[in-house]
């Protein structure tokens, strides 16, 4: 009997250990911060999943300033106490350098940027790739509904922020030789990922200047581009059609007028540094994430319904509403016609075979030079 109740007792703490956290991560926002339904949140989505997923506690921090960067990566790396620690953005590139390398036997983990150390996994993003869709998704829409635009607004002027431009550049003159178009690009850079207010004005004026719809690239900022888009079909008193929103980093179809998202996953980013870590995979260097490995892509219906919870989760959407978030998704997406969405898929399917190859650029002078080549009167 009293073998039977120790090997019970010992089943039932070897099952209580399975449920408990083995571990720590921490995850550490930028400037940007939580609520933003696309960068920010989905660093954070990654690495609640990852943590949910293999029994780990995490600890979010948040940043509200540039000077507490270093502050917030030093504390978390002086208990000791975590397994990998993340800073997801680039604004995190100096301070990750300084702090990993005071602590060379944390590991760290930063997203968008590169930081050479074998302390740190860097992980980057292909973002021209998905952005030449939306640019030549952009670039039809306008043709077929009769716009004369198509508008970007971006937020600080960083080497990320280049790679978007520069696809969007690319998306746009492609399409426009396919439809025999001159569909025009403005763009601007706003200098902020938190003003909304600034990507509103900023998406009104181009919305006066004839922008079929705008891409945000700026996070949060992106909030003020979709309240400008929500506003013009109030006064306009539409339901459906141009102009239209189109999001970034999450599938953020599920916000009203909105055609199309390039995804950006950083919750995959976060995940699989997560995961290296568990599986003893962990090493410094550079992973990079492009269309063939799903690190950036066009949203579609699929993914749309992953993440109407997303935006459950956020306070923007109603679970009651799915239905008509997707409905209503159905009906934008019939303002391009089949031609057009066949054009999306040629493009999408030279990317991937690599018959296609889309510019980039890292610095100013090789941006200078991708709006040299794809002008679209936005020197």
């Amino acid at each position: 009997m009293k073998r039977l109740f120790a090997l019970t007792f010992v089943l039932v703490l070897g099952l209580s250990l399975v449920g408990m956290a083995q571990g720590k991560v921490a995850v550490v926002l930028d400037v940007g911060g939580r609520g933003d339904l696309s960068f920010n949140d989905m660093g954070f989505k990654g690495t609640d999943q990852a943590a949910i997923d293999f029994g780990l506690e995490m600890t979010e921090v948040q940043s509200t300033s540039a000077a507490d960067y270093v502050p917030n990566l030093r504390n978390l790396s002086r208990t000791g106490e975590y397994d990998l620690i993340i800073g997801v953005g680039f604004l995190f590139t100096d301070a990750m350098a300084e702090v990993a390398a005071e602590f060379p036997e944390q590991k760290y983990c930063i997203i968008d940027s590169v930081v050479m150390a074998d302390n740190v996994m860097s992980i980057i993003f292909r973002e021209n790739e998905m952005s030449a869709l939306i640019g030549a998704l952009g670039a039809i829409a306008a043709y077929e509904n009769d716009y004369e635009a198509f508008g970007v607004v971006l937020g600080i002027e960083i080497p990320v922020l280049y790679h978007f431009e520069a696809g969007v550049r690319y998306g746009m003159a492609w399409a426009n030789d396919k439809l025999g178009a001159e569909i025009d690009l403005l763009y601007t850079y706003t200098g902020t990922f938190s003003d909304i207010a600034l990507g509103k004005a900023a998406t009104e004026a181009m919305l006066g200047q004839g922008a079929v719809g705008v891409f945000n690239v700026a996070g949060p900022v992106g909030l003020g581009d979709h309240a400008a888009i929500v506003e013009a079909h109030t006064n306009a008193g539409t339901t459906y059609g141009p102009p239209f929103y189109f999001g970034v980093d999450a599938n953020q179809d599920y916000l009203s007028h909105t055609l199309a998202s390039g995804m950006k996953r950083v919750d995959q980013a976060t995940y699989f540094a997560v995961k290296s870590v568990v599986d003893g995979t962990f090493a410094g260097g550079i992973t990079s994430l492009g269309m063939t490995e799903g690190g950036v892509g066009i949203s579609d219906v699929a993914l749309l319904a992953d993440f109407i919870d997303f935006g459950v989760a956020g306070g923007v959407v109603e679970a009651a509403d799915f239905y008509t978030i997707i409905a209503d998704w159905a009906t934008d997406r019939n303002y391009v016609s089949a031609e057009g969405w066949g054009y999306i898929a040629e493009l999408e399917a030279g990317i991937l075979d690599g018959s296609i190859a889309v510019p980039t650029a890292d610095t100013l002078d090789e941006m200078q030079a991708v709006r040299a080549d794809y002008l679209l009167n936005a020197p």
